[in-house]
């Protein structure tokens, strides 16, 4: 994937920035250093895969210092903003803040999930379910919706970029909500990829296999524990079905979207793109 200049000071939006050692974090590092002006979110809440106000001013903080020592950053492209993604209220004033501030909103990354109310189908509970669905689904939706227009308003196009799953691809036990949402999400990348291909934004799902994130390791204890297995033997056998060799990693995903963002993607839409070492190959 070649590099190029053209998004130095392109203004880039990405949700469920603020766990250390995330996807969403390692985006918008990636998108810093390919000059963008990057703004992170995360929804300010404490808890198990949420990443709080204080984690996502010290995610922003790492940035600005591994960008020190990149010159094709700009100084001050890094900042942060509270948004619940789930509340269209919180996702407007975000957009619109960010544009009042840098007048312009040229990419925006879709990253924000929920991946650890897991239940046999049977036990999920509607509160779990509407609440993976609002977070995985709504959210991108929301983001779409009032993104969309500001970018047209640019009259420069823009990247729509949805945080998907291999999930998408395939079914899961235990994980009926998870699976449900990662597909309509790849249903909603393709419509959305539809309507607005004419105004020169593009939308397109990444769809990694398992990256051991910090809820990634809650999912190898749950999956092994399931299993019956120890989790050196569930991660053992996970190596083997992938033919690369590994889980998947943050910079993977980073490096996709990084390349998606650029013009030498500029005619890539609507699609789902599988970044998982081969282990999904549809």
């Amino acid at each position: 994937m070649t590099s190029s200049n053209s998004l130095r000071g392109k203004v880039a939006l990405i949700t469920g920035a603020g766990r250390a050692g995330g996807i969403g974090a390692s985006i918008a590092e990636k998108l810093a250093t390919l000059g963008c002006r990057v703004v992170l979110t995360d929804i300010a809440e404490t808890g198990m895969g949420l990443g709080d106000k204080k984690e996502l001013e010290t995610r922003c903080a790492e940035i600005m210092n591994a960008l020190e020592s990149i010159p094709n950053a700009e100084a001050g492209s890094v900042s942060s903003a509270i948004c619940d993604v789930t509340q269209e209220d919180s996702v407007a004033e975000t957009c619109a803040e960010i544009y009042r501030t840098h007048e312009r909103l040229d990419i925006v990354i879709n990253n924000a999930g929920i991946g650890f109310l897991m239940a046999s189908l049977m036990d999920v509970s509607l509160e779990d379910w509407d609440r993976v669905l609002n977070v995985n689904l709504r959210g991108p939706f929301l983001l779409t919706k009032h993104a969309a227009p500001l970018m047209i308003r640019n009259g420069q196009g823009g990247r729509i970029i949805n945080i998907a799953s291999q999930a998408a691809k395939s079914g899961f036990p235990h994980a009926s909500s998870y699976v449900s949402s990662k597909h309509g999400l790849i249903g909603l990348t393709r419509v959305s990829a539809i309507e607005l291909g004419e105004h020169g934004i593009t939308v397109n799902a990444v769809c990694p296999n398992h990256i051991t994130t910090g809820l990634g390791s809650w999912q190898n204890s749950y999956f092994s524990d399931l299993l019956g297995q120890s989790e050196e033997a569930y991660l053992a056998a996970m190596r083997e079905r992938i033919p690369l060799g590994r889980p998947g990693k943050v910079t993977d995903i980073a490096s996709m979207c990084g390349f998606l963002c650029q013009d030498e993607a500029g005619y890539i839409t609507g699609e789902a793109i599988n970044v998982s070492g081969g282990e999904e190959m549809h």
